[in-house]
């Protein structure tokens, strides 16, 4: 698969009206699975920071098969990355009578309330994929091993690379982006040639981080090293790069081996990124809330190992979908 820049920009274009339709969606309800399930069927309530990642529907295909498998019931809201409409969200499913709280906090400091109400409304709470500040209110927390994949590709980055000036792309309000921002520097930061000349926070969103990217590059900041906290930042960075004909000069660290990123890697565009792996942690999650369910004792926290993908790996991973 080879990575067409010109669909970046149409799709950037799209990304600007987004807001706009994911408001409407969101207005609408969402998506209900297993609306006519068996009697006295379990309802799973699920809301990820955003479906504006492929990411998170993957995951949530494993889990919801599961739930179909077993005749209990999903609905599925999208707070796309409003920590307001999120509160609403799970309010709205507490009343909808849920059993268990399937939740990726978009801010890690602000669901304590709420969650706190479902805890006591005897709601099972299931965090996957960043945590909360308050753990204890979850009964399992599932999440890729975040600051294990920023070091891994610190460690290649200072391989790759004796001195840079490097920008750095961040997602501050969530905690599995602070984790791999952390991890990286913690690594890269053991050279005194190492300089981190911009931090930028996109949240994750390639329609933040490519025109932020544009911004760096129009105020000629001097950079020869782009990490970005996951793919789809990336993906932008790359996007504004090209536009820019810096692409070739700049080299771009990503996490998640996406599609699109491992594309990017192929063809010698990107350097490196961190492969999570959401159709694990979507069966993960699926086990634990049965558990949960079943009255089994879990494990309260679940870290799923990742892997680095660099040119010289990337065709052991199928380039064409997520592992």
């Amino acid at each position: 698969m080879n990575i067409n820049f010109r669909k970046i920009f149409i799709l950037f274009n799209i990304l600007l009206y987004l807001p706009v339709m994911l408001l409407l969606w969101a207005g609408l309800g969402g998506r209900d699975y297993s609306l006519e399930q068996k009697e006295n069927s379990r309802l799973i309530g699920v809301s990820y920071m955003t479906m504006n990642n492929e990411f998170y529907k993957i995951l949530n295909e494993e889990i919801s098969n599961q739930v179909e498998i077993r005749g209990d019931r999903m609905v599925l809201r999208d707070p796309a990355l409003s920590v307001d409409r999120q509160v609403e969200q799970i309010e709205e499913m507490l009343q909808m009578g849920i059993d268990v709280l399937v939740v990726t906090p978009v801010d890690w400091k602000s669901l304590s309330g709420i969650l706190n109400k479902a805890k006591g409304q005897g709601v099972f709470i299931v965090v996957v994929d960043s945590d909360l500040e308050e753990e204890s209110v979850a009964d399992c927390t599932i999440t890729s091993d975040n600051y294990n994949a920023g070091r891994l590709v610190g460690r290649y980055f200072l391989e790759q690379n004796r001195e840079s000036k490097l920008i750095v792309m961040t997602h501050d309000a969530a905690k599995s982006g602070q984790d791999r921002v952390k991890g990286f520097l913690d690594e890269v930061e053991k050279s005194d040639k190492i300089h981190v000349v911009k931090r930028i926070n996109c949240d994750g969103q390639l329609e933040i981080a490519m025109p932020k990217m544009q911004q760096a590059i129009e105020e000629g900041i001097s950079f020869d090293s782009v990490f970005c906290l996951n793919d789809l930042a990336a993906v932008g960075v790359a996007a504004a790069l090209d536009e820019h004909d810096q692409l070739k000069q700049v080299k771009v660290y990503g996490i998640d081996a996406s599609p699109d990123a491992k594309a990017l890697i192929k063809e010698g565009m990107m350097s490196a990124s961190a492969a999570q792996f959401p159709s694990r942690i979507g069966q993960i999650t699926a086990d634990v809330i049965y558990r949960l369910l079943d009255g089994k004792t879990v494990e309260r926290k679940i870290q799923v190992p990742v892997e680095l993908v660099t040119q010289e790996n990337v065709e052991q991973y199928s380039i064409d979908r997520w592992q």
